[in-house]
């Protein structure tokens, strides 16, 4: 069964669905232009030794080119965190987090 979403949850995913999902499948083996995030939050962790999964996340977003999945080119826009205030970027990063 598909889990419940907070309510920052779900403002996340809508935050996801107005700037990110043009990019960027939750669906596992989906590829639109970027990788997709199907259990990001199971393997996000363990990317970059000694980065907690919460940092690694906002330091995706925040600094799109910082990470560089294998095979895909850096076409982030370089800018996205500065399109959403505060609580969207906390909102989508908590909804990023239940990718699992």
């Amino acid at each position: 069964p598909t889990p419940t979403l907070s309510p920052l949850e779900t403002k996340g995913q809508a935050v996801f669905n107005l700037h990110c999902a043009t990019c960027h499948s939750t669906s596992p083996d989906t590829v639109i232009v970027g990788p997709s995030l199907a259990g990001i939050a199971t393997r996000g962790g363990t990317q970059v030794e000694g980065m907690d999964l919460t940092t690694y996340i906002q330091t995706s977003i925040l600094k799109p080119n910082a990470f560089l999945v294998p095979g895909f080119p850096d076409s982030m826009l370089p800018d996205i965190a500065k399109q959403l205030t505060g609580e969207e970027f906390d909102a989508v990063v908590a909804y990023v987090l239940t990718l699992k």
